[in-house]
């Protein structure tokens, strides 16, 4: 029952429709080599190195399931610059029997012109100001982490499909422990995640799917197993020794 409840259960390439492989995306060795990839009920990450991927695939499953692809809630619908592959249009979503009655698409790169199409649309005076579901304050007169948290702490509702691109990106490591507290509370709240980053710290929520993407396509994998995670470990278990490596001429 749980499982049919999630909101989103898996994705399909439609691999008969795609017209060739060797070019971009499709010739990314995560979308070549994709049949299925089956998300958890609560929270799913997706890892890697740059270029394999991982935030073609997230803004693919984000525009499939109707977000706006330079990110927002459902009726975000402006566009600074069209940049989104035609991935979205070969992905078939597997659903669960419930609708989710939230859901936000938020990638770091593109977060600015989320923070500028608010004020537009406040500036409109169409009803209820949309600044009041992010806190109140202008998203442009904080940092990028405060304004980030604050879209976390005040616009995810809950009950809720929440798709997520690096949100490390502009979070110090202790705001990102702080997200880690903020998921778990969403997700008590019936809200399902996919999270695309480089971050070990969120990365450790527990019980969670973890899809590393390599260069001969994706594997499921647990936080020691990752590269990021080895990666950060050999650095602090012998930071001199990892620097001489590094640094040495």
């Amino acid at each position: 029952m749980y499982w049919n409840s999630q909101f989103l259960r898996s994705i399909q390439l439609k691999r008969n429709e795609i017209p060739f492989f060797n070019r971009y995306p499709f010739h990314l060795p995560c979308v070549k080599n994709l049949d299925e990839l089956h998300f958890h009920p609560k929270v799913t990450f997706l890892v890697g190195e740059n270029g394999m991927g991982k935030s073609t695939l997230l803004e693919a499953v984000a525009v499939a399931l109707g977000f706006n692809p330079e990110g927002g809630s459902l009726n975000f619908h402006f566009s600074t610059y069209d940049s989104h592959s035609p991935l979205g249009d070969y992905l078939k979503l597997i659903k669960g029997v419930d609708k989710p009655g939230d859901g936000f698409f938020l990638r770091a790169e593109s977060f600015y012109n989320v923070a500028s199409n608010i004020e537009e649309m406040d500036r409109e005076g169409l009803g209820r100001r949309v600044i009041d579901s992010f806190g109140g304050v202008s998203l442009h007169e904080q940092s990028h982490g405060e304004a980030f948290f604050a879209t976390f702490l005040h616009r995810f509702g809950g009950n809720g499909i929440y798709i997520l691109d690096e949100p490390e990106a502009a979070l110090s490591p202790l705001r990102q422990m702080s997200m880690l507290t903020r998921i778990h509370d969403l997700v008590q709240n019936n809200s399902q995640f996919i999270i695309a980053t480089h971050s070990p710290i969120i990365m450790a929520y527990p019980d969670a799917k973890i899809f590393e993407f390599t260069d001969t396509g994706i594997i499921e994998s647990k936080l020691e197993e990752t590269n990021h995670y080895k990666m950060m470990k050999q650095f602090f278990d012998d930071k001199n020794r990892m620097l001489h490596h590094l640094l040495d001429e």
